[in-house]
């Protein structure tokens, strides 16, 4: 298995919506315009992607749609994390079979299991199909944190290839270094922190920032690569005004009106998420006039 493939900036996909369902042609577009920018990789239906208002058939169908229309030109890691076992193996055996070339599985949410029910999930997810696993690792959405010492546990898990790291710990990152194989993918979670995870050895990014600016995330992965320091650090100065504007409310909510602002495609959401308050949304149009997105 070639985890190089998996090193540099993907995107976590928004997924754009019509009022009777998901708008075919904006993703394709979002989906072409994101590889002839330079991104090195997709990841449809995660978390940006509104996974959780999806239905079962609307999300196997936007994986299909993501890997039929990537054609194999860049990496897709498809979403495939559920807080019901059954559920997440169901997906990862879809994704398999479509040809997806990884999945991106979630800590179980909300029920919080033990770290016994955490291990046996993911060792049930890796027997149900033959595709590489990352997993993802963000407290903040599930209510549980994967802890270096099981992390090293679930890195010898087959087929289980890194994580996507998402605590805002880089203490914790140091130590799932130590813990785990050479080869495990240390992926940022956070836009953020990409500069500073690759500087600790990180391999990339899942990014939510490169659905509005993909050329310039994936720019960042790549200046940091060739040793080009300063200008990865010049990037990333100019990407933290913009990054904290698309999480000054729960993303995706401002990264998709952002896109809407753009003209790629409609804003819409679906409850629990909603529009964006005013004073919010109006410092979000102050960044993308800023960072030359829109027009004052």
């Amino acid at each position: 298995m070639d985890r190089k493939k998996f090193y540099g900036a993907f995107t976590a996909l928004i997924t754009p919506f019509t009022s009777s369902g998901i708008d075919e042609a904006a993703y394709k577009k979002l989906i072409d315009w994101q590889i002839a920018q330079g991104i090195h990789g997709v990841v449809p239906c995660g978390t940006t992607g509104e996974s959780p208002t999806l239905s079962e058939k609307e999300h196997g169908h936007v994986i299909d749609l993501c890997v039929q229309t990537v054609a194999k030109r860049v990496p897709v890691i498809a979403g495939a994390g559920s807080n019901s076992t059954s559920e997440a193996v169901h997906m990862t055996k879809h994704a398999a079979q479509v040809g997806a070339d990884a999945v991106l599985v979630v800590t179980p949410y909300y029920n919080k299991p033990t770290n016994k029910g955490i291990y046996l999930h993911y060792k049930a997810i890796s027997e149900s199909a033959d595709i590489p696993i990352i997993l993802y690792n963000i407290a903040g959405r599930t209510g549980k944190n994967i802890e270096p010492d099981l992390m090293a546990k679930l890195a010898g898990i087959k087929n289980i290839i890194g994580v996507k790291e998402a605590s805002g710990n880089l203490e914790q990152m140091k130590k799932i270094q130590e813990l785990c194989p050479k080869d495990f993918l240390l992926i940022s979670g956070d836009d953020a922190l990409t500069l500073p995870i690759l500087s600790m050895g990180g391999v990339g990014i899942i990014s939510v920032a490169s659905n509005i600016v993909p050329k310039d995330v994936a720019g960042l992965v790549n200046a940091f690569n060739k040793g080009d320091k300063a200008g990865a650090q010049a990037i990333n100065a100019k990407l933290l005004p913009l990054i904290e504007a698309l999480f000054i409310e729960t993303n995706p909510i401002p990264v998709k009106m952002a896109a809407s602002l753009m003209g790629m495609c409609s804003s819409a959401m679906r409850l629990p998420m909603c529009e964006m308050e005013d004073a919010n949304l109006a410092k979000l149009k102050t960044a993308l006039k800023v960072y030359g997105l829109i027009k004052g």
